[in-house]
């Protein structure tokens, strides 16, 4: 977005239910290859560097710091796949150098779907709807929290939003969503 303004023209129309989202940089060269290596090619020696530049954007938006980090949940078929979940190797260093705690056992992921990759733009929402839930003997622990979910590309927000309505009805006070790259909106 243009220095000083809050936001953009599909976030005026139809705003999505987390507070605010702050992406490190664009998804594009040379950081699409860097998330790819790191995502599908278990690079996990990035995800020190790629956790500075979260948090350094983090800190250029003067963003209130959250009660509560929250990696984006993996199905158990896609953790088995990748042998590790990307956002929860970039939340656990970001809990580490901010001082917060961070949990990949609060949120979970109960639908295996696609990949958000090979579907159109309009079908992401419905392939993420009903994915995410909390675990029900863990519920007291988000009620009137403020959590940032970490993930590592936001392209359309299908996901964050889901995620973020499954957590304000579980009783969470409000949603950030930190991402690492930001796809450019055409």
């Amino acid at each position: 977005m243009p220095g000083g303004t809050g936001l953009c023209g599909q976030c005026v129309r139809h705003p999505p239910p987390f507070e605010r989202a702050v992406a490190a940089f664009d998804y594009d060269y040379p950081w699409d290859g860097l998330l790819a290596a790191f995502k599908f090619r278990a690079a996990l020696d990035l995800a020190s560097t790629l956790a500075d530049q979260l948090q350094e954007a983090v800190a250029a938006q003067g963003m209130p710091a959250p009660d509560l980090l929250l990696p984006t949940p993996l199905s158990a078929a896609r953790l088995r796949e990748r042998g590790h979940n990307q956002a929860w190797e970039i939340a656990r260093r970001l809990a580490q150098r901010l001082a917060l705690p961070a949990r990949c056992d609060l949120l979970l992921r109960i639908k295996d779907t696609p990949h958000q990759l090979s579907l159109p733009q309009a079908g992401r929402a419905a392939n993420v709807r009903g994915a995410f839930a909390v675990e029900p003997a863990r519920r007291a622990e988000l009620r009137g929290r403020t959590v940032a979910v970490i993930d590592d590309v936001m392209t359309t927000g299908a996901t964050a939003a889901e995620m973020t309505r499954t957590l304000l009805q579980a009783g969470a006070r409000g949603v950030a969503v930190w991402v690492l790259a930001r796809t450019p909106i055409d």
